[in-house]
Formats: structure tokens, C-alpha cells, sequence
């Protein structure tokens, strides 16, 4: 009887513990043709990206005159994920201070600086942030959670690399620093 209790007491913690379900948010819309599903040491899991970064036929943003259509262009990388999900650091960085970013971020986002390899992460819609600025964060250290937080498109992170000190006009592709694996499409 208590080897029974002690299997069902383990059961219960690995089901508390375990990773986010991988259910699909009823509100993701995806601005992609791209199936696969792609890891990365800054977030646990495989997950599809919803708007890349560049022109893009989503609705949240303006016109832009380099892109065709009347299309907008998206200064991130949008992936979508459970609310919950974990992210950790992909490499070390520090924890600056997101007063610059406006809502579009979300209630919470995080902004991470890493001089040595010269770039700056803005990463938006985010959760239950465990580190504060001046933190310096070790590769690998869980720093938050991902969430829906500014987001009308359901939970997602959105992933946004510019210059050490740069705005917005600065950003840059960001899925080489944040190495997407694809997986093949399930």
C-alpha cells in the first residue's frame, strides 16, 4: 500500500511539474506558410513561429514603404507558445531597464543586454519575470514565463534583436541569435 501511495504521490508531482500542455490557443492566427516547429535554448519546447520577422500581411501593423501590398513591416519574431512556457537565457546577458518599451510589448517585457556579442533582446509578452534589472543572467537560467499579456493573438513571444543601446530602426532578423532547430511539422 505505500509503495501504491508513494507511485501515485509521484505521478501527481510529475504532472504538476511537467512542461506546459502543447494545446493550441484558439487565438493564434499564423502569418506564415512555415509548418515546422522549431526549439531554441531561450525557450523550452518546439513551436511554430506566427508572424516572422520582416513584411508581413498581419493586421497589427502599418503600411510600410518597404514592403509591397500595403503590407507591414514585423521588427520581430513572433512564436507561438503555451502561456506558461519557460524561457531561459540563450546565452549570458543582463537585465536592463524596459521603461522604453511601450504596450505593444505587454505589461512586463524583458529587456536583455549582451555587449560582448553586441546586441540587445527585447522580449515581449512576458510573465512572471524573475529577474530584475542589473541582473546579470546566466546562459541557461530560467528568467521568466511566456504569456498573452499585450498580446491579441493569444500566448506567444515575441522576439525582437537590435543594436546595444538601439530603438525600434535598429532591429535585425533575430532567429540566428536565438538558433532555431526545425523540427519537421506534426
Amino acid at each position: 500500500m505505500r509503495r501504491l501511495g508513494a507511485v501515485l504521490l509521484g505521478l501527481l508531482l510529475a504532472a504538476t511539474l511537467a512542461a506546459p500542455a502543447e494545446g493550441r490557443d484558439p487565438r493564434w492566427v499564423f502569418y506564415t506558410k512555415d509548418k515546422h516547429h522549431y526549439t531554441s535554448p531561450w525557450f523550452k519546447g518546439a513551436h511554430r513561429i506566427m508572424v516572422p520577422f520582416g513584411c508581413t500581411r498581419a493586421p497589427y501593423y502599418a503600411p510600410d514603404p518597404r514592403c509591397a501590398d500595403d503590407h507591414g513591416f514585423h521588427h520581430g519574431l513572433d512564436v507561438a507558445m503555451p502561456c506558461g512556457t519557460p524561457l531561459y537565457a540563450g546565452v549570458r546577458v543582463r537585465v536592463m531597464s524596459n521603461d522604453s518599451l511601450g504596450p505593444a510589448y505587454g505589461d512586463n517585457p524583458v529587456l536583455l543586454r549582451n555587449r560582448k556579442k553586441h546586441f540587445d533582446l527585447v522580449i515581449g509578452h512576458t510573465r512572471k519575470v524573475y529577474v530584475h534589472e542589473g541582473d546579470m543572467v546566466a546562459r541557461a537560467t530560467m528568467f521568466a514565463r511566456a504569456n498573452d499579456s499585450g498580446a491579441p493573438d493569444g500566448c506567444h513571444l515575441h522576439f525582437e534583436q537590435r543594436a546595444v543601446g538601439g530603438d525600434l530602426s535598429t532591429a535585425v532578423w533575430p532567429r540566428p541569435l536565438l538558433r532555431l532547430t526545425a523540427r519537421t511539422a506534426s
